[in-house]
């Protein structure tokens, strides 16, 4: 059932009456959103809702293991860092160890196990020894790298005392099920937002519209601008195209539109259908494209991943509190297995090395950019900003090749295009401009205001004139395109 869709709109208007109607009854509320969810998620498979309800009874039952081994007294008693009781703490690992190996088993079978059993399987015949592995081809249950990430950082939190065990299993498995964000983020974070699901939730008719406005903009982004312009995209690295350095160059500006409003357009959705259900879910893109190094770009792009990563890898890794060269190998992994969640292929490895580069490369240099800067004026760190934001777009967008490319041959013979004949004829650099003014203008008012929902703000003339703008290019690209699938929906 896609975002973008009218099966998705009945079905919402569905689920919101009986919501209204069982407010005063908070319990009933919450069966409500379970019920909706496991519908919204078997809509693709029904035989996807055995995973999920897996790791909602494995995580469940490792959590409230995990706080009967602390002990009562010791948790509520103890500061959130404080180390749980020596007779229990060889216990509490192992059933920590049993919830991660549960879950990334899960996740690794489905998702990875035919990439590395092929992998292998050349790298033995490489050296002689011919080998004809048996891949499964599993279907990728769809959002199960997002909701897998979502209950680990629940038990891994329990662990390090962060938080309590939840009790109430259909609370739980609300946390873990809820459909408005699901199938492709933001991760919600246990503390966050489990507490929202355990309190009664207010109405209120502003809430209402703020949510109205951000499934509005998150929909023309996704179905005014990302679906057209992955038309381009799409025929360019389709092949169909003769190979040239302006086409090249355009594919790579047209996928960075489209993944950038795609995703984010599921993220806006996303937040604001919960908002007219109520909760409160944390903003996952402040405007990333703006951003003049790769550490200010993964605190602003996919910002759930990106923070999850930092916590429950990068951190325990070391961080930055080994020294500079464990620092830059933190660094390294980090992006690396960054790269390898999206997908289970050499593609996606390449473009997290990619971007672990990026990110040493910048902290490298930094300590002498800065002594550079210092000695300037404003005017001319401003000037200096926009070069940087300008030069780093363009490094992103070089990644977006990686990333894009159907195999890492396409990609290669993509970068030889670039030194290749130029002429614009034909890539559809039109289309391009047409479908990414909306969304310069937009982002620039933002930056302007410094507030994403800058619209909300507006006078009442303007902003009836924006929603008016934003409807007709709904309803003339409805009725002229087939649905198409978020990308996300593929990790």
């Amino acid at each position: 059932m896609l975002f973008n869709s009218f099966p998705f709109a009945v079905f919402f208007l569905l689920v919101l009456a009986a919501y209204v109607l069982s407010r005063r009854r908070l319990h009933i509320q919450n069966v409500v959103l379970l019920v909706a969810s496991y519908t919204f998620y078997g809509w693709w498979d029904w035989r996807f809702l055995l995973l999920i309800l897996a790791s909602t009874l494995i995580d469940y039952v490792c959590g409230r293991l995990l706080d009967r081994c602390r002990g009562d007294t010791a948790c509520l008693d103890a500061t959130p860092d404080a180390p749980p009781p020596a007779t229990s703490a060889r216990t509490r690992r192992a059933i920590l160890v049993a919830s991660v190996c549960a879950n990334l088993g899960i996740l690794g079978f489905f998702k990875y196990y035919d990439f590395f059993a092929a992998s292998c399987a050349e790298v033995l015949q490489a050296i002689g020894l011919p080998l004809q592995p048996r891949l499964l081809h599993v279907i990728l249950p769809v959002g199960i790298s997002f909701y897998t990430f979502q209950t680990l950082s629940y038990t891994i939190d329990i662990y390090r005392g962060h938080l309590r065990a939840h009790r109430n299993l259909i609370d739980f498995a609300v946390f873990v099920s809820f459909f408005p964000q699901l199938v492709a983020g933001p991760i919600v974070r246990a503390r966050d937002f489990l507490p929202q699901i355990a309190r009664p939730r207010v109405w209120h008719w502003e809430r209402v519209y703020e949510g109205c406005y951000l499934i509005l903009w998150g929909l023309f982004k996704k179905v005014v601008i990302a679906d057209n312009v992955a038309v381009v995209a799409d025929r360019l690295f389709s092949g169909d195209t003769p190979t040239n350095g302006a086409a090249v160059l355009v594919a790579a500006y047209a996928f960075a539109v489209q993944i950038y409003c795609d995703f984010s357009g599921y993220s806006d959705i996303a937040r604001g259908t919960a908002r007219i259900l109520g909760f409160d879910i944390a903003l996952n893109f402040d405007l990333p494209y703006f951003s003049a190094s790769p550490s200010e770009f993964w605190r602003r792009w996919h910002i759930s991943l990106s923070s999850w990563l930092r916590d429950y890898l990068y951190v325990p890794l070391g961080g930055n509190k080994r020294g500079p060269r464990r620092t830059l190998i933190n660094l390294m992994l980090t992006m690396l297995l960054g790269g390898l969640w999206h997908g289970a292929a050499w593609t996606f490895v390449i473009w997290g090395l990619y971007q672990g580069l990026l990110l040493i490369a910048y902290r490298v240099l930094t300590p002498s950019w800065h002594r550079t800067t210092a000695a300037l004026g404003a005017p001319s760190v401003h000037t200096l900003r926009a070069a940087g934001i300008v030069l780093f777009f363009h490094l992103v967008c070089f990644g977006w090749l990686i990333f894009r490319a159907d195999s890492v041959s396409q990609f290669v013979a993509m970068i030889d295009g670039l030194v290749g004949p130029w002429h614009v004829r034909g890539t559809g650099v039109t289309t391009l401009v047409v479908c990414a003014l909306p969304l310069l203008i937009m982002q620039l008012a933002q930056i302007g205001s410094g507030d994403l929902e800058v619209v909300l703000q507006l006078p009442a003339p303007v902003r009836g004139l924006t929603y008016t703008a934003m409807f007709l290019g709904l309803a003339a690209c409805l009725g002229a395109q087939i649905e198409r699938p978020f990308i996300y929906f593929q990790f």
